[in-house]
Protein backbone atom coordinates (compact mmCIF):
# COMPACT_ATOMS: atom_id res chain seq x y z
CA UNK A 1 0.00 0.00 0.00
CA UNK A 2 2.76 2.19 0.97
CA UNK A 3 4.73 1.64 -2.40
CA UNK A 4 1.39 2.63 -4.55
CA UNK A 5 1.59 5.78 -2.81
CA UNK A 6 4.83 6.59 -3.07
CA UNK A 7 4.47 5.86 -7.22
CA UNK A 8 1.40 7.86 -7.72
CA UNK A 9 1.74 10.58 -10.07
CA UNK A 10 2.93 14.61 -8.97
CA UNK A 11 2.19 17.25 -11.23
CA UNK A 12 5.77 19.28 -11.32
CA UNK A 13 5.74 23.35 -11.97
CA UNK A 14 8.39 25.35 -12.90
CA UNK A 15 8.97 28.92 -10.47
CA UNK A 16 7.18 30.16 -13.47
CA UNK A 17 4.25 27.78 -12.42
CA UNK A 18 4.46 26.67 -15.91
CA UNK A 19 4.01 22.67 -16.29
CA UNK A 20 7.12 20.76 -16.75
CA UNK A 21 6.14 17.03 -16.12
CA UNK A 22 5.23 14.30 -14.41
CA UNK A 23 6.89 12.79 -11.12
CA UNK A 24 6.31 9.99 -8.10
CA UNK A 25 5.39 11.10 -5.11
CA UNK A 26 8.47 9.50 -3.55
CA UNK A 27 10.24 11.44 -5.81
CA UNK A 28 9.07 15.24 -5.24
CA UNK A 29 9.01 14.51 -1.27
CA UNK A 30 12.89 14.32 -1.82
CA UNK A 31 12.87 17.34 -3.96
CA UNK A 32 10.89 19.56 -1.07
CA UNK A 33 13.03 17.20 1.60
CA UNK A 34 16.01 19.37 -0.17
CA UNK A 35 14.29 22.50 -0.28
CA UNK A 36 14.32 22.57 -4.52
CA UNK A 37 10.68 22.49 -4.64
CA UNK A 38 7.79 23.73 -2.53
CA UNK A 39 3.93 21.50 -2.25
CA UNK A 40 1.18 23.38 -3.72
CA UNK A 41 -2.07 23.25 -2.29
CA UNK A 42 -4.63 23.15 -5.52
CA UNK A 43 -7.40 24.58 -2.88
CA UNK A 44 -5.87 27.82 -2.33
CA UNK A 45 -2.48 28.27 -4.07
CA UNK A 46 -0.48 28.40 -0.67
CA UNK A 47 3.14 26.86 -0.82
CA UNK A 48 4.55 24.43 1.93
CA UNK A 49 7.86 23.27 2.99
CA UNK A 50 8.28 19.74 4.49
CA UNK A 51 7.90 20.92 7.88
CA UNK A 52 4.87 22.73 6.93
CA UNK A 53 3.11 20.35 4.98
CA UNK A 54 4.09 17.12 7.59
CA UNK A 55 2.37 19.13 10.19
CA UNK A 56 -0.99 19.29 7.86
CA UNK A 57 -3.79 16.46 9.40
CA UNK A 58 -5.04 14.26 6.42
CA UNK A 59 -8.77 14.48 5.30
CA UNK A 60 -10.51 11.50 5.60
CA UNK A 61 -10.37 9.68 2.84
CA UNK A 62 -7.40 11.14 1.59
CA UNK A 63 -4.53 9.64 0.01
CA UNK A 64 -1.67 9.73 3.05
CA UNK A 65 1.40 9.09 4.04
CA UNK A 66 2.00 7.04 6.70
CA UNK A 67 5.46 7.14 9.14
CA UNK A 68 6.34 6.19 12.54
CA UNK A 69 5.81 9.86 13.69
CA UNK A 70 3.50 11.41 11.09
CA UNK A 71 0.59 11.02 8.70
CA UNK A 72 0.40 13.33 5.95
CA UNK A 73 -1.37 14.37 2.79
CA UNK A 74 -0.19 13.03 -0.65
CA UNK A 75 1.66 16.10 -2.38
CA UNK A 76 -0.58 16.15 -5.96
CA UNK A 77 1.81 19.40 -7.41
CA UNK A 78 4.91 21.39 -6.69
CA UNK A 79 6.77 24.14 -7.84
CA UNK A 80 10.40 23.95 -8.35
CA UNK A 81 12.48 26.52 -6.70
CA UNK A 82 15.11 27.18 -9.13
CA UNK A 83 14.29 25.51 -12.45
CA UNK A 84 12.73 28.22 -15.14
CA UNK A 85 13.46 26.67 -18.41
CA UNK A 86 10.47 25.22 -20.38
CA UNK A 87 11.26 21.39 -21.02
CA UNK A 88 12.62 20.54 -24.91
CA UNK A 89 8.90 19.67 -26.96
CA UNK A 90 9.43 16.32 -28.28
CA UNK A 91 8.15 13.34 -27.15
CA UNK A 92 11.53 10.30 -26.92
CA UNK A 93 10.60 6.86 -29.30
CA UNK A 94 10.04 4.63 -27.05
CA UNK A 95 7.99 1.09 -26.91
CA UNK A 96 5.92 2.65 -24.75
CA UNK A 97 5.35 6.14 -26.14
CA UNK A 98 4.75 4.35 -29.27
CA UNK A 99 1.60 2.46 -27.65
CA UNK A 100 0.55 5.38 -26.22
CA UNK A 101 0.09 7.36 -29.53
CA UNK A 102 -1.60 4.60 -31.19
CA UNK A 103 -3.87 3.84 -27.90
CA UNK A 104 -3.24 0.38 -27.59
CA UNK A 105 -5.51 -0.28 -31.06
CA UNK A 106 -3.87 -2.08 -33.96
CA UNK A 107 -3.09 0.60 -37.16
CA UNK A 108 -4.34 -2.22 -39.95
CA UNK A 109 -7.53 -3.56 -38.53
CA UNK A 110 -8.58 -1.24 -35.24
CA UNK A 111 -8.50 -3.99 -32.72
CA UNK A 112 -7.73 -3.50 -29.24
CA UNK A 113 -6.88 -7.03 -28.23
CA UNK A 114 -4.74 -5.60 -25.21
CA UNK A 115 -1.04 -4.82 -24.75
CA UNK A 116 0.32 -8.53 -25.01
CA UNK A 117 -1.15 -9.45 -28.36
CA UNK A 118 -0.22 -5.78 -30.31
CA UNK A 119 3.10 -5.41 -31.62
CA UNK A 120 5.67 -2.86 -33.39
CA UNK A 121 5.37 -2.88 -37.02
CA UNK A 122 7.98 -1.18 -39.37
CA UNK A 123 5.94 -0.17 -42.17
CA UNK A 124 8.72 -0.16 -44.02
CA UNK A 125 10.16 -3.33 -43.60
CA UNK A 126 13.80 -3.51 -41.42
CA UNK A 127 14.23 -6.17 -44.24
CA UNK A 128 13.96 -3.29 -46.87
CA UNK A 129 15.55 -0.40 -45.39
CA UNK A 130 13.18 0.53 -42.74
CA UNK A 131 13.98 1.97 -39.48
CA UNK A 132 12.63 2.33 -36.17
CA UNK A 133 11.37 6.33 -35.95
CA UNK A 134 7.86 7.73 -35.09
CA UNK A 135 6.90 7.61 -39.13
CA UNK A 136 7.97 4.17 -39.69
CA UNK A 137 6.72 2.27 -37.15
CA UNK A 138 3.20 1.78 -35.69
CA UNK A 139 1.39 -1.05 -33.80
CA UNK A 140 -0.07 -3.87 -35.12
CA UNK A 141 -1.80 -7.02 -33.71
CA UNK A 142 -0.37 -10.50 -34.22
CA UNK A 143 -2.48 -11.38 -36.68
CA UNK A 144 -1.74 -8.20 -38.67
CA UNK A 145 1.38 -8.41 -38.33
CA UNK A 146 1.95 -11.95 -39.31
CA UNK A 147 0.10 -11.47 -42.51
CA UNK A 148 2.06 -7.93 -43.77
CA UNK A 149 4.99 -9.85 -42.90
CA UNK A 150 8.41 -8.68 -44.34
CA UNK A 151 5.98 -6.67 -47.25
CA UNK A 152 5.04 -2.76 -47.44
CA UNK A 153 1.33 -2.22 -46.61
CA UNK A 154 0.68 -1.35 -50.15
CA UNK A 155 2.35 -5.09 -51.50
CA UNK A 156 0.57 -6.72 -48.66
CA UNK A 157 -2.63 -5.05 -49.59
CA UNK A 158 -3.25 -3.63 -46.35
CA UNK A 159 -4.57 0.08 -45.48
CA UNK A 160 -3.17 1.93 -42.45
CA UNK A 161 -5.91 3.57 -40.61
CA UNK A 162 -3.72 6.65 -40.48
CA UNK A 163 -0.15 7.67 -41.17
CA UNK A 164 1.91 7.49 -38.61
CA UNK A 165 3.95 10.77 -37.32
CA UNK A 166 6.17 12.47 -34.27
CA UNK A 167 3.53 13.11 -31.72
CA UNK A 168 2.91 16.51 -30.26
CA UNK A 169 4.83 16.74 -27.01
CA UNK A 170 2.76 17.73 -23.60
CA UNK A 171 4.00 17.83 -20.43
CA UNK A 172 1.60 15.44 -18.94
CA UNK A 173 2.72 12.39 -21.55
CA UNK A 174 4.47 10.90 -19.20
CA UNK A 175 1.51 10.53 -16.49
CA UNK A 176 1.37 6.91 -15.59
CA UNK A 177 -2.02 6.84 -17.04
CA UNK A 178 -3.24 8.55 -14.38
CA UNK A 179 -5.18 11.84 -14.06
CA UNK A 180 -5.77 14.05 -10.75
CA UNK A 181 -8.82 16.35 -10.44
CA UNK A 182 -6.48 19.51 -9.19
CA UNK A 183 -4.43 19.14 -12.10
CA UNK A 184 -7.04 21.20 -14.11
CA UNK A 185 -6.13 24.17 -12.16
CA UNK A 186 -2.60 24.10 -14.07
CA UNK A 187 -2.83 22.66 -16.89
CA UNK A 188 -5.03 23.95 -19.48
CA UNK A 189 -7.52 22.02 -21.01
CA UNK A 190 -5.93 21.12 -24.39
CA UNK A 191 -2.75 19.48 -21.89
CA UNK A 192 -5.39 17.45 -19.62
CA UNK A 193 -5.61 14.25 -21.82
CA UNK A 194 -2.45 11.96 -21.33
CA UNK A 195 -2.43 10.63 -24.27
CA UNK A 196 -1.38 12.11 -27.13
CA UNK A 197 -3.44 14.31 -29.78
CA UNK A 198 -2.09 13.19 -33.23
Amino acid sequence: MVAAVLDRPTLVLNRNWQPVGVATVARVLVKVWNESARIVDPADYQLYSWDDWTRLAPEDGEPTIRTTRHAFRVPEVIVLSHYDRIPKRTVAFSRRNVFKRDRYSCQYCGRRPGSEELTIDHVLPRAQGGTSTWENCVLACVDCNARKANRTPEQAHMRLRKKPARPNWKPVYAAYGVTVDSWTKFISEAYWNVQLDE
